[in-house]
């Protein structure tokens, strides 16, 4: 979906260069036909160009730059949904289907998966060496010690977030 913002700014900017174009010629004219003398020309285009062009050149350009800034937002929405809805449905997919499906690398797959878990969307646990991602209800875990994964004795290791020792799987409450 395109950002209406953007459309907004360029918009802006176009009518920008039509008033001055616009004005350009009938400031040309105004001279060429006697009415008008060029020092008259000259501050009628100075007028033009600062009360006209320039704030709708300006306006232009932040719009463009806010709707440039929602599509990317809504990009990180998109692939973070993409994995929750696969997580979710799936019960466990692979960091390789992830990237796959999101066209990201691991790193920022790895950011999108802290995102969710941030801001409560996710729980479950992560094994980075094997490469899987588990959707477990946090009911589940919240009072489990040992590892779903090896079954090793768990370990906090942040908020949220707690670590095997053993075989490195991260378990997001």
């Amino acid at each position: 979906m395109k950002s209406s913002s953007r459309l907004i700014g360029i918009i802006l900017i176009i009518a920008a260069v039509a008033a001055a174009v616009l004005g350009w010629l009938w400031l040309r004219a105004n001279v060429a036909e006697g009415n008008q003398q060029a020092s008259g020309s000259l501050l009628g285009a100075a007028f033009i160009g600062l009360v006209i062009v320039v704030p709708l050149i300006g306006l232009g350009l932040y719009f463009v730059h806010r709707g440039n800034a929602e599509a990317k937002a809504a990009e990180e929405i998109a692939a973070q949904r993409i994995i929750l809805d696969m997580v979710k449905t799936q019960g466990k997919v692979s960091i390789a289907d992830l990237s796959f499906a999101t066209k990201l690398d691991r790193d920022q797959i790895e950011q999108r998966i802290r995102g969710l878990v941030g801001r409560g969307l996710f729980s479950g646990y992560v094994d980075w060496n094997a490469g899987m991602l588990y959707s477990v209800d946090a009911a589940k875990l919240k009072n489990a010690t040992a590892c779903p994964n090896c079954g090793g004795e768990l370990t906090l290791a942040g908020k949220g977030l707690v670590k095997c020792p053993y075989c490195g799987a991260e378990i997001f409450l």
